[in-house]
């Protein structure tokens, strides 16, 4: 049987990529039955023949409008799907999806008839602000790491840039590979219009946002970048969590000890 992948090396990179960070996910217990979605912007990877693909499914309505994705295309994470059969299996849990000329609706046209996640019209609407923009960011990522997640229980750490600054000072490499810090959104309904305009707030100013009790939502160039980001704060919220375990506070890096990371590596103040 043919597939959408066959001689499109670009889709067939930016697919692998999706099921290489989809077994990173399940692995680190961050994707527990059907948790966490990815959608990829492809448009770039679409050609004339895929452009004249039929559809194999009916016409489905996202629920919003979106006039920056007339003509884009999506990898999708299938609705219901697991992320450990994702990385198998990328096509059969996932689909290609075309949002048609309405800016409002979609149909699936490879390679099966795989309903995209529930919470795609979140993730479609961050896509739309990101083209708006001018952005090259193409990947979100959305997924249930263990240790960020618990930290949303704590009020304090739900203040803003609280969570950055102690996230950055746990190991240099997260300021370096997360510059932007960690956006905090308060809880909303997961799949909510209103937690996709809460999110699309935050990602004026971060790159990474953490939604309270629930999990954390990322977007960068492609889907590796944007698992990194969440790799690193997490790995800094495992250290923190350690050491509180070990029976101390961390001392974390200091004022001058960040300033001047923040001056070697030119990163954003």
């Amino acid at each position: 049987m043919s597939s959408i992948l066959d001689n499109n090396p670009g889709l067939a990179y930016d697919v692998a990529q999706v099921a290489e960070a989809a077994g990173y996910l399940w692995q680190k217990g961050w994707a527990e039955r059907n948790g966490g979605n990815i959608t990829v912007n492809i448009t770039e990877h679409v050609t004339d023949e895929i452009r004249n693909m039929p559809a194999i499914s009916p016409v489905y309505p996202i629920g919003v409008t979106l006039p920056n994705l007339k003509g884009c295309y999506f990898y999708c994470k299938g609705t219901n799907k697991r992320m450990r059969d994702l990385a198998r299996w990328p096509m059969e849990n996932g689909s290609v999806i075309r949002i048609l000329d309405d800016c409002a609706s979609y149909e699936i046209i490879a390679d099966n008839p795989v309903k995209p996640t529930s919470e795609l019209p979140s993730h479609l609407s961050v896509h739309n602000y990101l083209i708006g923009k001018g952005s090259n960011y193409k990947a979100s990522l959305h997924t249930h790491p263990i240790e960020l997640v618990a930290m949303t229980h704590c009020k304090k750490y739900l203040e803003k840039d609280v969570a950055t600054r102690l996230l950055w000072s746990m190991i240099p490499e997260t300021k370096a590979f997360c510059p932007r810090g960690l956006g905090i959104i308060p809880y909303q309904l997961p799949g909510s219009n209103e937690l996709a305009e809460a999110t699309i707030k935050e990602l004026g100013d971060y790159d990474v946002t953490i939604w309270e009790k629930h999990g954390v939502f990322a977007v960068d160039t492609d889907i590796m970048n944007a698992f990194d980001q969440i790799d690193v704060l997490n790995k800094s919220a495992q250290i923190y969590i350690c050491a509180k375990n070990m029976g101390f506070e961390p001392d974390g890096m200091s004022d001058e000890q960040m300033k001047e990371m923040t001056v070697a590596f030119n990163l954003p103040k």
